[in-house]
């Protein structure tokens, strides 16, 4: 896909708030300093859209980016949270869960997950919460050019066990780069298919 444009729509405190119309979008969510800023802005081919920030929690809203004038990416805050009050930490939980539930231009949700790491409860947690809420998604490995290709396989495959335990059918997976944009082809197939599917499907209503 080629990105002709990506325009900053604004920032948004409840789903209520969030631009009208039937556009589709693309949640970007993950634990804090997960590489969420760095990896949307490799996708946009754009180094600064994203502001990256060194300091966990930077994302404290619901950020909208039109692109090509069709659909959006979403920038949500992180599900992890920072060292912030029990008050934001709920106004956060419940921003985002408002918005992954009541959004229906919402066509898909990417779960970013570091890595570097072995499945964590945090992870695990939030992407069985997407099955109790019956919303697509689909996995992204960030930072993949930390660790060497044979930790990455070993740690998605033990995430593929992990979700095997629950879920019959395991959602889409992506390993990526911000630095070296590994994945960006594969994500923008995905997304690009999901965008035709839901053409026809509003050709068809």
């Amino acid at each position: 896909m080629i990105i002709k444009s990506a325009l900053f729509k604004g920032s948004f405190k409840t789903v209520e708030q969030c631009p009208t119309g039937k556009l589709p979008e693309y949640a970007f969510i993950g634990r804090s300093n997960v590489g969420k800023s760095s990896l949307i802005n490799m996708l946009l081919n754009k180094k600064d859209l994203v502001k990256v920030s060194g300091r966990p929690g930077k994302t404290q809203s619901i950020n909208h980016f039109l692109i090509n004038d069709s659909f959006y990416f979403v920038d949500l805050p992180g599900y992890g949270f920072a060292a912030v009050s029990k008050k934001e930490k709920h106004t956060w939980k419940k921003m985002i869960a408002d918005f992954l539930q009541k959004r229906e231009q919402l066509l898909n949700t990417f779960i970013l997950i570091d890595a570097r790491h072995e499945p964590l409860k945090i992870d695990l947690d939030f992407i069985n919460q997407f099955g109790e809420w019956q919303i697509p998604f689909s996995i992204v490995f960030t930072k993949a050019d930390k660790v060497g290709k044979d930790v990455i396989a070993n740690h998605k495959k033990m995430f593929e066990e992990r979700l095997a335990e629950s879920w019959e059918n395991l959602p889409p997976i992506f390993i990526s780069s911000a630095n070296t944009q590994m994945g960006r082809e594969d994500i923008f197939k995905y997304v690009t298919e999901m965008l035709n599917d839901n053409a026809k499907l509003q050709d068809a209503v």
